[in-house]
């Protein structure tokens, strides 16, 4: 089995000086990269297994980068980390919603962006800053985690999730009826402190209880506890 520092990277930007300056640096970091110049050989070679994760450009020519996500999204679960211009807020979200594991404004530190992948990789191979690897399948109520296979259900319904999203899922059923705050979240799955800025751990809890709706008794699964974090909620004894 590959070492995360071996793990294939795509690199999805029509700027080619940074292409060549990241597939210098990331590969001498120990990653494999391979960079394209437009949004739709990307989702190629996305959807084709060519990577093991994506660093894809919001601004393309041709099919955009949120595009070219919807369409990788639509067809497999690979780890995308989008790459956004300084101060615009609104690309974030909007790719956070549409199914991105993780944002960079640009211009960015390399070395950052080598952070986060590692980060990304982590949370896609299930290696939870918490550590500890039992029991296999996770139970709270009608929610249902495989943590070997990395699958949710609710009900009877599968739920497909980002790796990020697993992870955060995963985190908040293992404290299932406790408080977590957003620092812990922040600091165990995106394994960075919150900023006042950063909206990134909001939606993928927005993401999350859209994916699986509220509880069987018509109660919010995830409740927000203002000025502390989020909760899993857990179904009272005695409760029909």
């Amino acid at each position: 089995m590959s070492t995360i520092e071996s793990r294939r990277v795509l690199v999805v930007d029509d700027d080619r000086e940074l292409c060549e300056l990241l597939e210098r640096y990331l590969g001498g970091e120990g990653f494999v990269v391979e960079s394209v110049a437009d949004g739709e050989a990307g989702v190629a070679r996305a959807v084709a297994g060519a990577a093991d994760v994506v660093v894809l450009d919001v601004m393309l020519p041709g099919v955009d980068g949120f595009e070219a996500l919807r369409r990788i999204r639509a067809a497999c679960d690979v780890p995308v980390l989008m790459l956004t211009a300084r101060g615009d807020e609104v690309d974030r979200i909007v790719g956070l919603e549409i199914g991105a594991d993780d944002y960079l404004p640009k211009p960015f530190n390399p070395r950052e962006l080598a952070a986060r992948l590692r980060a990304i990789l982590r949370r896609a191979g299930g290696e939870l800053a918490l550590g500890t690897s039992e029991p296999r399948i996770l139970r709270v109520d009608d929610l249902e985690l495989d943590l070997g296979a990395r699958t949710a259900t609710c009900g009877s319904e599968t739920v497909r999730l980002t790796g990020t999203e697993f992870s955060l899922l995963e985190l908040l059923a293992r404290n299932a009826g406790q408080v977590m705050t957003r620092e812990q979240l922040s600091r165990e799955v995106l394994e960075r402190r919150p900023s006042a800025f950063d909206r990134s751990l909001d939606v993928h809890v927005s993401n999350l209880r859209r994916k699986l709706g509220p509880r069987p008794d018509g109660d919010d699964r995830i409740k927000t506890v203002r000025g502390r974090g989020y909760v899993l909620t857990v179904r009272t004894r005695g409760a029909s």
